[in-house]
């Protein structure tokens, strides 16, 4: 009777264990372990002055437009032509490709225009990954010199003379990409005052930051936006210096001072 009763527990005992078996989880997969994290590469945005004049009633002043893409904005270029004012512009071999009668007017009016190098495609020059404004930095030191050969490739082939002057997509890099871009020969252009921030700011704004420029200061502002409001202050702002009696001058015309080993 032992036997009889012992037969049925053991069958039991064995198909409860096959059962756990077969319904026991699996094994959880073990995370890997975490990746460090690559700390946010420092970024500066340097500035720059030009030596000054001294005199208060005719203060010197540097005009530097970047044409990023897009089109060309004639409200600026024309009053610039008109008023015989002198500015410096920063080209991408992008916004050349789109914009040959607005390169024409500046390549005719070789004392009014000095043209230098604003990159290929209008990429951060920043040699880690990171992004500015949304917009993807080259992310490594060839992507900069990419960015750097390829613009100034794009104005050679434009009939520029080649550059000697290098202002990044939104004007702001790392340490590194600067020793970088003055290794292949560039002076990098900082700025003093920002005209139209980014050409986003209204027409009054706009005219009132630049026309209050002061004896040695180098602007920034945008050419290439023609439908924002901003242009429409620039062109006013140039009109008003003139009236103040500024001496208007170009990069390429006078003594200047970069922080950030941007141009010593």
């Amino acid at each position: 009777m032992i036997r009889i009763l012992l037969v049925p527990v053991l069958l039991a005992t064995s198909v409860s264990a096959a059962f756990a078996a077969a319904v026991a989880p699996a094994a959880m997969p073990v995370a890997p372990p975490a990746s460090p994290k690559i700390a946010a590469p420092k970024l500066v945005e340097p500035h720059l002055h030009i030596v000054r004049s001294g005199a208060s009633s005719h203060p010197r002043i540097a005009l530097t437009f970047d044409a990023c893409m897009g089109k060309a904005d004639d409200r600026i270029i024309s009053t610039l032509v008109k008023e015989r004012i002198p500015a410096t512009i920063f080209v991408t071999g992008r916004w050349l490709k789109r914009n040959p009668q607005a390169l024409s007017v500046f390549l005719h009016n070789p004392d009014l225009f000095e043209l230098e190098n604003h990159g290929q495609n209008h990429i951060p020059a920043v040699d880690k990954p990171v992004s500015i404004y949304g917009i993807a930095a080259a992310g490594s030191p060839q992507a900069v010199r990419q960015e750097v050969e390829g613009g100034a490739d794009a104005m050679r082939a434009a009939g520029i003379t080649p550059p000697h002057w290098f202002r990044g997509s939104t004007a702001k890099y790392d340490l590194s990409a600067i020793a970088e871009i003055r290794a292949m020969g560039y002076r990098i252009a900082g700025y003093s005052v920002n005209g139209d921030g980014g050409s986003l700011l209204g027409a009054s704004i706009t005219e009132k930051r630049i026309a209050s420029a002061k004896d040695g200061d180098v602007v920034i502002s945008h050419i290439n936006q023609p439908t924002h409001a901003a242009g429409e202050g620039v062109a006013k702002a140039l009109l008003d210096l003139k009236v103040r009696g500024a001496e208007f001058v170009r990069l390429q015309d006078v003594a200047d001072m970069g922080d950030d080993s941007t141009t010593q």
